[in-house]
């Protein structure tokens, strides 16, 4: 609390002497010059071309393509496709970036064409043709909150408190299946118990009956684990019943590996709430799994069969949920014997997945089989790992250096400032908002709080107040968002048809992403009134 209150001293007194628009326009031309440099291009030699599968670019991209014999040089034509004009440039090599002409473009739907020209600069060939977004900039300042933080929070916390498959836990350790998304249960009903222990430490007059759903939802996951003397003793299922994706071929049987870090999380905050060391227990066994699951180069598959634990394919997983939780065994409960795997998970998102920059989602709806390199990238696994790495005591200069990498993929891939409008003059997106992922085009907010904690958390290192402002803007958002009928917070941000909105997907694990977060906020802002 004394660091955020350090930090935002610190900030306000920097444009104390300035007006707030001149905070604005200079934080405004920062990002504006940051954008001109590509993400990690692959014309570094660290990694392969990573963005054959992008859909749009806030920072100026970088596109490998096969050169063309005899080319003197290649022309860069990047064109509105709607119509709003095209800018050029020559390079002697193919191997640049959009940088000469990025900043001139105006957000649009866009279309690059490359041409080998001869040495008389006639037309030998085109290279390469893409088409993509050219997205927004940061330009704040954006809409503030509409209430407090805290209030949002409480809100949005005791809209799933009093949703009747959450009451239902009070007489029952079985799940009401008429909320679908319990047929996940390490992800919802695991954020079912810790939500309700956030419920229980902050509105005391719910505390027993926020308790006894959290014990309940508890005994439900303890009763589905593995048992002892299995290949994946005590880890809580993924999947439940036939419902939703739980139903498709590929999962039945199936876990995905770093689920049960949600459910040892939940284990944990229940443990903290009660003192009831049958919670700590359960926690401890299932990071001692991981430790006997871990293989040699650090890694872990990114999904098994439950009953045997043989993996499904030869790809794995992304390590930041076992990086945080074993963490927090450490450094909460002075838990020996985890150091060798933390240090050898690590070792292998260095090597791995920040090295060849391939931040695969890990979704249980989304099939893992078959998927290219860099086909479904997401924002949550480097944002989450910015975050491991900036809450590390004394994050070295090559983790803040790996960390502003990962923020800048995250901003350029899944950041959304603003909206292009329809063809009716209205922006259907919730924005500022941040999409989950490449194979699930869709602002999220837990998306926009991961992204926004790894701000945060690079603020916190850095005083970065960039970093700060564009955390703040899409916390800001999340009560803009939230519906002050019932306190929801959507999980998604889109404009829908009556239809469709009847049928809105709402995911408790996320809400509790969303109540957190906005917490958090609520600290950061008491802390600088201290």
């Amino acid at each position: 609390m004394k660091r955020f209150s350090v930090l935002l001293a610190a900030a306000a007194l920097a444009v104390v002497s300035c007006a707030p628009q001149d905070k604005w326009a200079a934080l405004n031309s920062r990002a504006a010059d940051e954008y001109d440099a590509p993400v990690r291009p692959f014309y570094e030699g660290r990694n392969p071309c990573w963005n054959g599968f992008s859909n749009k670019f806030t920072y100026a991209p970088a596109f490998d393509f096969e050169a063309v014999e005899g080319a003197s040089v290649y022309r860069f034509t990047v064109s509105d496709k709607a119509g709003g004009g095209s800018w050029s440039f020559t390079s002697p090599g193919k191997d640049v970036s959009l940088a000469p002409v990025w900043r001139q473009i105006p957000p649009c739907n866009a279309r690059l064409v490359v041409e080998a020209l001869d040495e008389g600069g006639a037309v030998l060939d085109t290279a390469f043709v893409r088409e993509f977004l050219r997205d927004f900039p940061f330009e704040g300042p954006y809409n503030t909150k509409v209430r407090p933080y805290r209030e949002a929070a409480m809100m949005a916390a005791l809209y799933v408190h009093n949703m009747k498959a959450v009451q239902h836990w009070k007489g029952s350790t079985e799940p009401d299946m008429s909320y679908a998304h319990n047929t996940y249960p390490n992800k919802i009903i695991g954020g079912t118990i810790s939500l309700e222990t956030l419920i229980a430490r902050h509105i005391p007059t719910l505390r027993d009956e926020a308790l006894q759903i959290a014990r309940n939802a508890a005994q439900f996951l303890i009763d589905m684990s593995r048992p002892g003397g299995d290949p994946l003793e005590f880890f809580p299922p993924t999947y439940y019943k036939d419902l939703q994706s739980s139903g498709q071929e590929w999962n039945r049987g199936k876990i995905m590996i770093m689920d049960p870090c949600m459910a040892g999380n939940a284990f944990l905050d229940l443990f903290d709430a009660t003192g009831d060391s049958l919670y700590f227990d359960r926690a401890l066994k299932i990071a001692s799994t991981y430790v006997r699951i871990q293989r040699p180069d650090g890694s872990f598959p990114i999904k098994a069969d439950f009953a045997t634990g043989e993996p499904v394919n030869e790809a794995c997983a992304m390590l930041h949920p076992i990086l945080e939780y074993v963490r927090r065994l450490q450094n909460d409960y002075s838990v020996d014997g985890l150091e060798d795997m933390r240090v050898r998970a690590q070792d292998w998102m260095t090597r791995v997945a920040v090295e060849t920059f391939d931040f695969t989602g890990q979704f249980e709806d989304v099939n893992v089989q078959g998927l290219k390199p860099y086909q479904n990238l997401t924002n949550v696994t480097a944002s989450h790992y910015v975050s491991y790495l900036m809450t590390n005591p004394s994050p070295s200069k090559e983790d803040i250096a790996a960390s502003a990498e990962l923020l800048r993929m995250g901003e350029d891939q899944f950041v959304h400032w603003n909206e292009l409008p329809n063809a009716y003059g209205i922006r259907t997106l919730g924005t500022p908002s941040v999409f989950e992922q490449h194979k699930y085009q869709m602002p999220v907010d837990a998306s926009s709080c991961s992204m926004a904690n790894a701000w945060l958390d690079y603020w916190e290192v850095t005083g970065d107040a960039l970093a700060f402002e564009k955390a703040k803007a899409l916390i800001d958002n999340l009560t803009v968002q939230q519906d002050m009928g019932n306190g929801r917070i959507p999980t998604t941000f889109q404009l829908r048809s009556p239809e469709k909105d009847l049928r809105r997907t709402f995911w408790i694990n996320c809400d509790l992403a969303s109540v957190k977060t906005l917490l958090r906020m609520a600290e950061i802002e008491e802390g600088s009134r201290d």
